[in-house]
Order: C-alpha cells, then sequence, then structure tokens
C-alpha cells in the first residue's frame, strides 16, 4: 500500500529542514576558512566577498600542528589497537568459558560506564604522579600515559559490545576448530575474529573517535611535547586576538581522519553497532 501523499510532503520538509540543521554549521566553518581575518570578525555575511585559502598555509605556522597531528594520531591508534586486543581476548573469555565471578565481571564492565569521566581525572592525576616519583616513570605529561587514560573508557564499552557480538557467533564454529586441532587462541583469531569483523570494527571506530576528540584529560595529561589537536586548537586564541578564520580552517582539517574512515568503515560499524539485536 502506497503512503498517503501526506505523509511523503512531510517526510521530505522534515528532512530538508534537518540536512539543513545540520550542514549549517558545516557551511558556516567552510565559508569562515575562506575569508580574511578581518571580514571573519565583522559582520557575519552568507556569501564570502574576498575568498582566500592562506587560513589553510598560516595554520602550520600559527601553532605547530603538524607535531599535534603526529600526537594525536599516535595516542589515537595506540589507544584503539590496544582497545581492539585486550577487548577480544576479555570478550571471547566471557563468552565462551564459565568462571567464578564471572557475572560480577561483566556487570563491573558496564557500571563503569555510568561514572563521568571527570571523576577520574584527579586520581589518575595523583597516581600517575606518584608512580613517577617512586620509579621514574613518566606517565604524567607523556604519550604512554594518556593512552592509559583513554584506555580507563574505551576498554569497558569495548568489552560489553564485543561479548554481545561473540554470543552472536556459532559456538560450533571454534567448537569445529577445536576438533580439527586448532588451540583456544587459533581457534579465535582464525575463526571466529573473521566472522566478528563488523562487531570488531564497530569498537576501533569508537576507541579512535573517542581518544581523537577527547579534550579534558588530554589538556591536564600533556605538555608542550606531547598535546594533541583536540587541546592544540586552543593556540589560535592569543591575548591580542583569535584567528578565527585559522580555527575554522584547523578544525575542517582534523576532523579529515575521522570523517573519511567513518564513510570507509560505515557498512561494517553498521552491522556491529546493529548485532545481536535479533537473534
Amino acid at each position: 500500500m502506497a503512503a498517503p501523499r501526506s505523509f511523503t510532503w512531510t517526510r521530505r520538509v522534515f528532512l530538508t529542514l534537518l540536512t539543513g540543521f545540520v550542514l549549517l554549521p558545516v557551511y558556516v566553518m567552510v565559508s569562515s576558512s575562506l575569508k580574511p581575518l578581518e571580514d571573519v570578525s565583522s559582520q557575519f555575511h552568507w556569501l564570502p566577498s574576498n575568498l582566500t585559502v592562506r587560513p589553510y598555509i598560516d595554520i602550520w605556522s600559527t601553532v605547530p600542528l603538524a607535531k599535534y597531528f603526529v600526537n594525536s594520531l599516535i595516542v589515537a591508534g595506540a589507544a584503539t589497537v590496544c582497545s581492539v586486543v585486550i577487548a577480544v581476548l576479555a570478550a571471547y573469555a566471557v563468552s565462551r568459558y564459565e568462571f567464578r565471578g564471572k557475572r560480577v565481571f561483566s556487570v563491573t564492565v558496564l557500571s563503569t560506564q555510568m561514572f563521568p569521566g571527570i571523576l577520574f581525572l584527579l586520581p589518575l592525576f595523583l597516581i600517575y604522579v606518584n608512580i613517577g616519583n617512586a620509579t621514574g616513570i613518566a606517565l604524567f605529561g607523556s604519550r604512554g600515559g594518556l593512552i592509559l587514560t583513554y584506555l580507563t573508557f574505551s576498554l569497558p564499552f569495548s568489552i560489553w559490545m564485543l561479548i554481545g557480538y561473540f554470543d552472536s557467533v556459532p559456538r560450533d564454529l571454534d567448537e569445529a576448530a577445536l576438533v580439527d586441532g586448532c588451540g583456544p587462541l587459533r581457534a579465535l583469531f582464525k575463526v571466529v575474529v573473521p566472522a566478528a569483523i563488523p562487531g570488531i570494527v564497530a569498537v576501533a571506530v569508537y576507541a579512535f573517535m573517542t581518544a581523537w576528540g577527547e579534550v579534558l584529560f588530554a589538556s591536564v595529561m600533556t605538555n608542550d611535547a606531547t598535546r594533541t589537536l583536540a587541546v592544540g586548537l586552543q593556540g589560535y586564541s592569543t591575548q591580542n586576538d583569535v584567528y578565527w578564520n585559522q580555527i575554522m580552517a584547523a578544525s575542517l582539517v582534523v576532523s579529515v581522519p575521522v570523517v573519511a574512515g567513518f564513510l570507509l568503515l560505515q557498512r561494517y560499524l553498521v552491522a556491529g553497532l546493529t548485532a545481536g539485536a535479533v537473534k
């Protein structure tokens, strides 16, 4: 049965308004990044009168954006790899084996998502400083300390999500691999992991995006040498002026890896997020 014409027009109007609402900030960012600073600081005009690509050139010299980009890439990439590897092993153990404290472990992992991140800021700061004073291992102000910090957020969600995905993978697959002579780890990586690629990709995208755009912990746990992009963008604001056009240009540039990765992995991400909804 065809939908009523009123419903069709209502849907078109709603989707048009929603699309405009989503794309309007993007247009403002793009147009502002192509204007001289004088035009951006004055009254806003929807159509730029003086187009220039100078802001995209100056963003690399006003602040060390390339160094911040490398720091963010290393921290986000390492946090993603560690989250995926640890979450795969932990989730597989919970999904396939029975052990004492299994339910408590699962509930504890899920309950950590109820606490706001700011509650962990001071404890982690004190832990890192005390470890540095006692052992000489510099976690505070280092990339390694920031990676460990991001694992405290991405790991619980990653484990919880992969437990549900591994539960949806038939046990017959890894049992058949065990019968054929594979060990538990070989069965996991040769049979179960290939079948769970969508869920693993979804976990990886979540971990990367969380680490890439995080501001609170990066602003406290880093220094000038380890500063990430999310914090480094503040360098375009000085005591004398705010380089709004360069801020917009830099924001668009640093968004490219996340947007490109999301578009490339979109089909895996959707499949991973919806896995286990219907069994």
